[in-house]
């Protein structure tokens, strides 16, 4: 029995076929077509049908992926589940965002420290002369 998707699931699968795929153009899919244009069957469909999109194309989303194949994405993917609680819990958006902010005022602090380096120089070079 092939796979259902839900809406959500089709919406989320025709966004990674139009930008992912390399046999969709424009709404037809390359591989199936024999010198007249034939439509992607997989975008108009709520069944996983297209090999392709299966094998190479659903693998970039892996919640996706499980999602759709019934799988847990632990299982589907080992590296997570070596993933402490603790390390899952630090890597939230609140922390990137401190980690961001945190970097962005180094490369100020960096920068303004170059400039008055450079400032220095130059003004020592004045004086010389």
């Amino acid at each position: 029995m092939l796979p259902r998707l839900t809406p959500k699931q089709r919406q989320r699968a025709n966004a990674l076929i139009k930008r992912l795929c390399a046999n969709y153009d424009n709404g037809n899919c390359l591989a199936l077509d024999d010198g007249e244009p034939c439509v992607c069957v997989q975008s108009i469909s709520y069944s996983l049908l297209c090999k392709y999109f299966r094998n190479a194309v659903l693998p970039a989303e892996p919640l996706l992926e499980a999602a759709i194949l019934g799988t847990r994405f632990e299982n589907a993917y080992p590296a997570v589940r070596r993933l402490s609680r603790r390390a899952i819990e630090r890597n939230t958006v609140r922390s990137a965002l401190e980690e961001l902010t945190e970097h962005s005022r180094q490369s100020t602090q960096e920068e303004n420290e170059q400039s008055r380096k450079i400032g220095d120089e130059k003004a020592s070079n004045i004086k010389a002369f």
